[in-house]
C-alpha cells in the first residue's frame, strides 16, 4: 500500500479519481518510493488497544487536572503525580468544604478511579501481547523500553530491512535533526518532529527513565554519562531515544538480542 501523501507531488490540477489514479502510477515507478504494509487484523487490534490506552490516559490527566485546581481554590493542595491524587482526595473529604462542593468532587473522584481502572486493566492486555511476542521480547531487552513501547514498535514499524540505515529509521521516528543547508554549508537544526509521534514520545519518556537511573549511579565514563556533562537532560534524552531507535533497528533486522557490550 502507498501512502497518499506520497502522491501528492504528482497530481495535476483538477481533483479527480483519474488524476489520483495517474499519480499513483506516477508515483509507483519512482525508485526511491517506500510502500506502507497491509496490517494484519491482530496488529489492528494491538494497535486499537493503545490507542484506547493513550486515549484514557489523556482523559486521566484532564481528571487529575481539575481535582487538582479545584481544590487548590480551597487551599487543599498535594505533591504533583498521579499517585498522589489518592492523598489529594483524602485530605479534600476530611475538610470542611461546603456541601454543594461535595458531589461534583465525588463525581471527579469516581472518573478518576474508574478511568485508572480500565487503563490498569488495557495495560495488562498489552502486557500479555508483549510475552506473547517474540519480536518484542528481543526489543524489551533494551533498556528503557518497557512492553509498552516494544509492543508499540512491533505494531507499528514497517519491515525495518526497507530502511537502509539505522539512520533512517531515526529520521522516520522524526529523531534527527532537520538540516538546513545552503551554499555549500551544512547547517543542522532541531529535532525535525516530522514522524511518528506516539512512538517518539514512547522512546523519550524511556530515554528520561533510563537517565534519571544513570544519575543516580556513581559517575563513570560511559558514553550517556559523558553526555550529561555537555547537555541538558531533556537533550541528553532525544541522543538517547535515537540511539535507542537504532538499536531497535539492528535487533530486527538481525533477529538478536541488546548486549550492553557492544552497544557502549
Amino acid at each position: 500500500m502507498i501512502q497518499s501523501s506520497s502522491c501528492e507531488p504528482y497530481v495535476r490540477r483538477g481533483k479527480t479519481d483519474q488524476a489520483d489514479a495517474g499519480a499513483i502510477c506516477e508515483a509507483v515507478t519512482r525508485p526511491s518510493m517506500r510502500f506502507v504494509p497491509v496490517k494484519s487484523e491482530a496488529t489492528q487490534a494491538l494497535l486499537l488497544t493503545h490507542k484506547a490506552r493513550e486515549f484514557l490516559v489523556r482523559q486521566l490527566t484532564q481528571v487529575t487536572n481539575a481535582v487538582r485546581a479545584h481544590l487548590a481554590e480551597f487551599g487543599i493542595v498535594a505533591a504533583k503525580g498521579v499517585h498522589n491524587v489518592g492523598r489529594l482526595l483524602e485530605a479534600g473529604e476530611r475538610a470542611d468544604l461546603p456541601a454543594s462542593a461535595r458531589q461534583p468532587l465525588r463525581l471527579l473522584a469516581d472518573q478518576f478511579f474508574q478511568t485508572k481502572e480500565k487503563i490498569d486493566e488495557l495495560t495488562r492486555e498489552i502486557r500479555r501481547e508483549a510475552e506473547a511476542s517474540p519480536s518484542a521480547r528481543r526489543l524489551r531487552t533494551i533498556p528503557g523500553i518497557g512492553p509498552i513501547t516494544a509492543t508499540a514498535l512491533v505494531a507499528t514499524l514497517p519491515d525495518v530491512t526497507g530502511f537502509r540505515s539505522s539512520r533512517d529509521l531515526s529520521a522516520w521516528l522524526g529523531l534527527t535533526p532537520k538540516p538546513h543547508s545552503s551554499g555549500g554549508k551544512e547547517r543542522m537544526g532541531r529535532i525535525s518532529k516530522m514522524g511518528h509521534r506516539y512512538l517518539r514520545r514512547l522512546l523519550y519518556l524511556g530515554a528520561i527513565g533510563v537517565i534519571t537511573s544513570r544519575r543516580r549511579g556513581q559517575p563513570g565514563e560511559d558514553w550517556l554519562w559523558r553526555l550529561l556533562q555537555r547537555k541538558t537532560a531533556k537533550q541528553a534524552a532525544i541522543a538517547l531515544a535515537n540511539r535507542m531507535a537504532r538499536i531497535v533497528w539492528a535487533l530486527l533486522k538481525n533477529g538478536t538480542d541488546y548486549e550492553a557490550a557492544r552497544a557502549a
